[in-house]
């Protein structure tokens, strides 16, 4: 029996309609920008398997330092204990996060990165008796899908059933080109009422709302405004971190930084779960008590695992290697080159490009995630060799930094093949 035989069995996918979904197709090995089948089809992942894969498939450095750390130390309860792996890769994303990070806290995904970065706004004004309990957040962005995440993300088809579980947040527009100070009017009218904790944001690029972009000046405004006002100010990287925008954090950009980071994906390359949420030394000092119930009651029975630290410093050491900076360089000119040769051509709708994220929109009658459109662009993708996994109407590239630009080539005459092939169902 096929793997994926065996897979439909016994296994439940994410994001999949079960009874409708084509069978999976079976990886069985990766190197480089390149997948592997079982019958040793090449797929070109040029989506980075969800945002996640920074550096390519079963990099040989990342592995051998995963493997150290497995023969030392595999895990060890990170309440009342601490190990090296987590103090090294705590002090050095200190040295690269924005300004005025101070503290680290591990999770294990990007969404409970978000969960506590919540709860330490909430609890932080709780401490001092300031009853402030509103969070803000982009009317169109996601954050997870946990609880609080869910909470503080885009209200749609994927939120519905738990609607009535979710709590209430206030809503701004997403600060798009043009649309600027009609959103920093909504926030201005906000904080204008002092119940406002904290403000959440993707900086940048909101990702499942289709590669949404806007300008670092909208964004540092809207930061400075919150801080004039205290309100704490939570930047989502967990897609935009580690160089996808062109710089190590999107947060880079501004002249205002965030209180707290949120962090995963790309944290470890993409080998395994991680998440984190730093945050300045100010909001971790008033956890500081002799009350013992003003402790930040949150952990997780894996936090901190040491074979995920010491995959988020191999990872490191290789972002900051002067080779994959340059990679970085050389996909974000890439992508803009691309981006102005396309954006005027029938059909597109509008071209988004930020660092190494590319994203095209198609002019077409329905943009619906669930429309045709998307499994039409997704399986024409499929048979040129390529992943890539639209967002109803908008086709996206956020690649390994390992891809080469031969295999940039090859996504960008996909990307233009669905365009032709939009024009001719038309």
């Amino acid at each position: 029996m096929s793997l994926s035989a065996r897979d439909q069995q016994v296994i439940w996918h994410p994001y999949t309609q079960m009874k409708t979904a084509a069978p999976p197709i079976p990886i069985v090995r990766g190197e480089g920008a390149l997948l592997f089948t079982e019958t040793g089809e090449a797929y070109i992942d040029a989506v980075s398997s969800w945002w996640v894969t920074l550096h390519g498939h079963a990099h040989p450095y990342i592995a051998q330092k995963v493997a150290e750390q497995l023969q030392t130390l595999e895990h060890v309860i990170f309440a009342g204990f601490t190990h090296p792996a987590a103090v090294e890769l705590a002090e050095r994303l200190i040295q690269v996060l924005p300004e005025g990070q101070r503290r680290i806290f591990y999770s294990d995904n990007g969404s409970t990165a978000v969960e506590v970065a919540l709860k330490m706004a909430l609890q932080f004004w709780h401490i001092q008796g300031i009853p402030k309990t509103q969070i803000i957040a982009f009317r169109d962005s996601y954050h997870g899908d946990t609880f609080g995440a869910m909470s503080v993300s885009a209200r749609s088809t994927f939120t519905a059933p738990f609607q009535q579980f979710l709590f209430d947040v206030d809503f701004i527009d997403v600060p798009v080109p043009g649309h600027e100070e009609q959103t920093f009017a909504q926030l201005e009218e906000l904080l204008q009422q002092n119940d406002k904790a904290a403000f959440i944001y993707e900086p940048l690029v909101l990702g499942t709302a289709g590669m949404v972009m806007y300008t670092p000046a909208i964004l540092d405004r809207l930061v400075a405004l919150c801080q004039h006002h205290q309100v704490l100010t939570i930047a989502d990287e967990v897609m935009t971190g580690f160089g996808r925008t062109g710089q190590t954090f999107a947060s880079h950009y501004l002249s205002h930084k965030p209180d707290m980071v949120c962090l995963s994906k790309g944290l470890t390359g993409g080998t395994m779960a991680l998440g984190v949420t730093s945050c300045t030394e100010r909001l971790y000092e008033a956890f500081l008590h002799e009350d013992k119930s003003k402790t930040f009651f949150h952990g997780h029975s894996y936090t901190a695992n040491p074979v995920a630290c010491a995959a988020g410093l191999a990872s490191l050491d290789l972002l900051l290697q002067e080779h994959t900076q340059t990679n970085i360089a050389r996909i974000s000119a890439q992508h803009a080159a691309f981006a102005q040769q396309i954006k005027e051509l029938a059909h597109i709708k509008e071209v988004r490009q930020q660092g190494t994220i590319l994203a095209i929109e198609f002019e077409v009658g329905t943009t619906s995630y669930f429309s045709n459109l998307r499994d039409t662009l997704y399986n024409y993708a499929l048979s040129q060799g390529l992943i890539l996994r639209p967002l109803g109407n908008i086709i996206y590239c956020l690649p390994p930094y390992c891809i080469t630009n031969e295999q940039l080539s090859h996504v960008y005459k996909a990307m233009e093949g669905m365009r032709l092939l939009l024009a001719k169902n038309k």
